[in-house]
């Protein structure tokens, strides 16, 4: 059995997400597979703390947040705005990818997690169309990465330090990124053990959830209504 992979079986529904991802635990499979659920050792995590920003994006964020309440804004980050458009976006196959793991049926289950309050997304607009963006869950003040998808360069780093100075506001600290990539390495996520992922999401599950509801985004963390005629 392949390293993490703790099941293999049963139906997706928001219930049974709840309890899985509650004990660490996490659907990935090919469609036509069985359900597979996952609890990796060790996990990535980026603690919001840490987050690491480079020079070329930090210019973009300075220049964003000159503009975000003004109507010159050509750059608007905005939360649970679109949520079944960017999890169709990150379904779209990659370029170095045949096919993709967000079937249909997580598509299905993961907008029912959505309109039930735990599910969210967050929107990069360019120009008024949506650029790119992530989408994730939300269960007490412990946020777990999804996916993230890009139509123009960095737009989905911007949708995650808009999420991070967000989360940061609200008391959350950690963002679960389940496995290690080189992308959130370079943002400052690191592993780290079982044991060490499970401490902080135990300590965090029960607390008060974040007042999450659709807005914008600004860069000071807090949560904007949307103005009339916004993406």
């Amino acid at each position: 059995m392949p390293e993490g992979l703790l099941a293999a079986g049963a139906t997706l529904s928001v219930e049974r997400l709840t309890q899985a991802y509650r004990q660490g635990i996490f659907p990935w499979f090919n469609p036509g597979d069985p359900v597979l659920w996952w609890s990796p050792d060790p996990r990535m995590v980026l603690a919001c703390a840490d987050l690491k920003v480079s020079h070329s994006l930090a210019k973009k964020l300075r220049q964003a947040a000159r503009l975000e309440t003004t109507g010159a804004a050509r750059l608007r980050i905005t939360t649970d705005t679109a949520f079944s458009s960017v999890i169709q976006a990150c379904a779209e196959p990659r370029a170095d990818q045949h096919g993709t793991w967000i079937s249909p049926s997580i598509q299905r289950v993961y907008l029912d997690w959505h309109l039930a309050g735990c599910a969210h997304s967050i929107e990069t607009w360019v120009d008024g169309r949506l650029a790119g963006g992530l989408y994730g869950v939300c269960l007490g003040r412990f946020f777990f990465g999804e996916s993230m998808f890009s139509k123009v360069p960095d737009a989905s780093k911007l949708a995650l330090v808009y999420l991070v100075r967000y989360l940061q506001a609200q008391g959350v600290s950690h963002i679960d990124c389940q496995q290690q990539t080189r992308h959130l390495a370079s943002m400052g996520a690191r592993p780290i053990s079982r044991g060490a992922f499970m401490a902080l999401l135990e300590e965090r599950l029960d607390l008060p959830p974040p007042d999450w509801r659709p807005g914008q985004l600004l860069a000071d963390g807090t949560l904007a209504p949307l103005e009339e005629n916004a993406p």
